[in-house]
């Protein structure tokens, strides 16, 4: 007599089938805190930067400005380094293709490096927030930072998608420096080292195009220095462009895949 194989519960069902998730999600994580030079430079370069040019406006508006753009500045760099770089060097490596193989859902994969990316820019966001306290002389209240890493985990999904791109299309001894010829200019149009009043007239008319613009102005409305009222549309903006960066990349793996032997 057999005896009756009883169903699993659907919970533990469910829990097994997070668990390779959530296990990539952590060693993904690991992998870019031990890599050095993308954890030293995504967190310190921001940092840096505050401590040069933040501190020297103690108790301005200036300080708390940038507090909002370098937060801006740390999750760009985060997900185009972690994510566009990070898949470059790994499909260059073979290392891409193990992982297709492997029995890990695909889109374990992709969340692993969009949620370790956006860990990466909380971080970065809190660092500079607490610098602005400890040494910037500004204010900040529980409000205002849990609006700013609201707007720096979503903003991430944008920038998700453009590193997604970027990784697929990328050789991986050029990918830190078309990231890098991409980033810095859009980072400079968008108002992250300085406000866009003081940039010449042809950048201030470009600039609502970039979506680092509009990323820019939702955290910059957090410390009112831009108007909330034009949230939903920058929202949407960034929404579209996630939708085009995600279908390009899309189209780009098909067709490897299907060049593929």
């Amino acid at each position: 007599m057999t005896e009756a194989v009883l169903p699993l519960e659907p919970r533990a069902s469910a829990i097994g089938r997070l668990r390779p998730v959530l296990m990539e999600i952590g060693y993904e994580f690991i992998r870019l805190a031990r890599t050095r030079a993308y954890s030293f430079s995504v967190i310190g370069f921001p940092l840096m930067f505050y401590l040069l040019f933040g501190t020297g406006h103690r108790h301005s508006p200036i300080a708390q400005y940038l507090i909002a753009s370098y937060s801006c500045l740390g999750l760009g760099s985060a997900c185009l380094f972690g994510i566009g770089l990070g898949i470059s060097l790994e499909r260059a490596r073979g290392w891409l293709e193990l992982k297709w193989a492997s029995p890990m859902p695909r889109l374990a994969y992709l969340l692993a490096k969009m949620l370790s990316s956006a860990a990466f820019a909380l971080i970065v966001m809190a660092a500079l927030i607490w610098l602005g306290i400890a040494v910037g002389g500004v204010t900040v209240s529980l409000g205002q930072a849990a609006r700013l890493a609201f707007i720096v985990l979503l903003g991430s999904i944008p920038f998700t998608a453009l590193g997604l791109l970027i990784g697929l299309i990328t050789p991986a001894n050029a990918g830190a420096g078309l990231i890098n010829l991409v980033y810095l200019p859009l980072s400079f149009a968008s108002g992250f080292f300085m406000p866009l009043r003081m940039l010449p007239h042809w950048v201030r008319v470009i600039a609502p195009v970039l979506p680092t613009y509009h990323l820019a102005q939702l955290a910059l409305a957090v410390f009112g220095f831009a108007p909330r009222t034009g949230a939903p549309l920058h929202w949407l903006v960034l929404a579209g462009f996630s939708v085009l960066m995600f279908a390009a990349a899309w189209i780009t793996f098909s067709r490897r895949e299907v060049r593929a032997p």
